[in-house]
């Protein structure tokens, strides 16, 4: 389609497109354009920033790109105030005129032409019968100021080129702020002759989704579809397609908006203050980067092959078993697969067609896997494991995550979600209940007990183990045999007894047990969760030591050290209690004195009470004598207590185990 010296995107159609699952797509264009022609691409408003971010053109016939142009996005209000022109909303036309005061109009009024210059326009009351009126005032050339009824005026222009072309490109741009849409974009060249032109770049674009049939029956037979939407403004006929699987990065930068700085106001360098400068240190030094493939060369390694080579490189299911009712699809799977960096690509060997507004499914795998049937047991809140399948990928080629719909016996058994399989790796799917086992558990826990015993510079450390079991009992009520996975739940710290797990997870150990037909089992899991407690000895009392003594696990040598300390703490403490016994007695006997010397002085004014008196007074000074050897006593013990102290000290330094 032709517009002048513009080719339009209809001429330079999408020869490939690359889907990704991070929500781009890579869109390749080429197509022949005549000499001296431009093209015109559009695209949506919230494309432009991966356009932008993406872009890259070519020139086949060796001329250059000058410039790629495209449609603004700057703020309407910010484009309209370089205009000497304002039209505000809902105004009367007399507003807009009144704001032209100045300028120079020409009328056709009634059969007359008049030219004049613009002294004010406004609107005035005409009355109940005539309504509000528009007048424009002038200033004829012949210098009479005259007054007009806009309402009987059929025609007006602004004798001003200038100010007539700045009217019409205000009106464009108001329009053209109407048309947010969609957004052009112009590739400009050099070339004077007719050309090849191809452009390439990256969109938003709905990711490509997988889903799979595993059928069951002679053998296990995988279908892969890849169901692609086309929402683009472009037809796709006959394209390359390719799919990536895998995760790259991507993200949208702010290119299409303009941006603008505040700046700072400009004065002259002998006006300012220079103050210090901080340098930043190097990193590393700049080396450039090694060769790296071209597009095409990588597209060449894709898409080399012809046809019948591209169908030899997958592995189609011949033979079908005739007794089942669900067979592999008859689905022509024209893909070749290849590892790209970290990702996977698959490329159809045939072009795709697909629709603007339209969406297709499109087969790219089939094959025979490795895979055997399960049963899965992980969740504890259900009496019944799940039906499951173990898919091994010997496909060669990484199979995106999708859903999965089963198919066993010719018949739809269920669905399950698989996450993205690596060539080479396996994994297992759950796709129904099976009501025919079913499954309680039971925990039995035995107390901490101290496995072993450390000694060292006055910390006593112990290791302590806590053992727990659980135990599965599974009835299996089918006349059949099964094979059944169980996912114990892995925790910190626990370490499993006297059992291996055929696989660990991040999450769970995993056991097989074989299940007899119509038969009970019991499966026992134990583990042992083993910590260590460090006490300080100084703290501890005779009675806490007696307790490690006790245990049966530790060393004759230990049970002796700690033996000796005991004895030792033993009689610092006896000597304490008799340190408290003699304070005890000491504030016993200064209460008596008290009592003493109260009754004293009750009864030295009474007559006849001196024989009283005096007993009184042999008491005090009996107490007063006893007092005095109890602290006597007491100093003893204390110095006897801190030569025992030093002495456990000693002890405990010197005792290693």
């Amino acid at each position: 389609m032709m517009l002048g010296s513009i080719v339009l995107a209809a001429d330079l159609p999408v020869r490939e497109v690359i889907l990704y699952k991070n929500g781009v797509a890579y869109f390749q264009r080429s197509g022949q354009l005549g000499a001296g022609e431009t093209v015109r691409l559009d695209f949506k408003t919230a494309e432009m920033n991966d356009l932008l971010k993406s872009l890259t053109v070519s020139d086949g016939s060796g001329g250059k790109v000058t410039a790629v142009r495209y449609d603004s996005s700057e703020p309407i209000e910010r484009r309209l105030a370089e205009f000497p022109i304002s039209i505000g909303d809902s105004q009367p036309l007399t507003a807009f005129l009144d704001h032209m005061k100045g300028a120079q109009i020409a009328l056709r009024y009634g059969s007359d032409n008049i030219t004049g210059t613009i002294v004010t326009a406004r609107v005035v009351a005409g009355g109940a019968e005539r309504g509000e009126r528009e007048q424009l005032t002038l200033l004829l050339d012949s210098d009479d100021l005259r007054t007009f009824d806009l309402g009987s005026v059929t025609a007006m222009h602004f004798t001003d080129a200038g100010i007539q072309a700045q009217l019409k490109a205000y009106l464009g741009v108001l329009s053209q702020a109407r048309s947010t849409g969609r957004k052009s974009v112009y590739i400009d060249s050099t070339s004077t002759a007719a050309r090849t032109v191809g452009a390439s770049y990256m969109l938003p674009a709905p990711v490509w989704k997988s889903s799979y049939r595993l059928i069951f029956g002679a053998e296990a037979i995988l279908e892969g579809w890849a169901i692609v939407d086309n929402t683009t403004a472009d037809d796709w006929n006959s394209v390359r397609l390719s799919l990536v699987s895998g995760r790259p990065v991507s993200f949208i930068s702010r290119l299409y908006e303009p941006r603008y700085k505040q700046r700072p106001f400009g004065d002259l360098a002998e006006e300012a203050v220079v103050g210090p400068r901080v340098y930043e240190g190097g990193i590393a030094t700049l080396q450039a980067p090694p060769p790296v493939p071209s597009m095409a060369a990588q597209r060449q390694a894709l898409f080399g092959k012809s046809k019948e080579s591209a169908a030899d490189s997958i592995n189609v299911m011949e033979g079908r078993a005739e007794s089942v009712m669900v067979s592999p699809s008859a689905a022509d799977v024209r893909t070749a697969g290849r590892e790209v960096g970290e990702l996977f690509e698959y490329g159809f060997s045939t072009p795709i067609t697909v629709k603007r507004g339209q969406s297709a499914m499109l087969p790219f795998l089939q094959e025979k896997v490795t895979s055997r049937k399960l049963l899965i047991y992980s969740d504890e809140n259900r009496s019944n494991p799940m039906n499951a399948a173990e898919i091994s990928n010997t496909t060669g080629k990484t199979l995106d995550g999708g859903p999965i719909t089963v198919y066993d016996g010719g018949a739809y058994s269920g669905e399950a979600l698989v996450e993205t399989l690596k060539a080479g790796d396996k994994r297992l799917i759950s796709y129904a209940v099976d009501i025919g086992t079913r499954i309680t558990t039971n925990v039995d826990s035995e107390r901490d007990t101290v496995r072993e015993i450390h000694f060292s510079r006055g910390l006593l450390t112990t290791r302590s183990a806590q053992r727990q079991t659980k135990v599965y009992s599974i009835r299996n009520v089918d006349n059949k045999a099964k094979t059944l996975i169980i996912e114990h739940p892995l925790r910190s710290g626990f370490k499993l007894l006297n059992l291996k797990a055929v696989e660990t997870t991040a999450n769970a150990h995993r056991f097989e047990v074989k299940l007899a037909a119509n038969a009970e089992a019991k499966f026992p899991v134990a583990e042992e969760f083993v910590f260590e407690r460090s006490l300080q000895v100084v703290n501890l009392t005779p009675d806490v030591l007696v307790t490690f003594i006790q245990n049966r696990n530790i060393s004759e040598t230990a049970r002796k050290a700690l033996q000796t300390l005991v004895d030792q703490k033993r009689q610092i403490a006896s000597v304490a209690a008799d340190v408290q016994r003699l304070q005890t007695e000491i504030t016993q006997t200064e209460r008596d004195q008290e009592r003493f010397r109260q009754n004293i002085n009750s009864l030295r004014n009474v007559g006849g009470q001196e024989k009283q008196v005096q007993q009184y007074a042999g008491q005090l000074a009996t107490g007063e004598a006893r007092i005095a050897a109890v602290r006597d006593q007491i100093s003893e013990l204390l110095k006897r207590r801190q030569t025992l102290e030093a002495a456990l000290d000693e002890l405990i330094e010197k005792t290693v185990f």
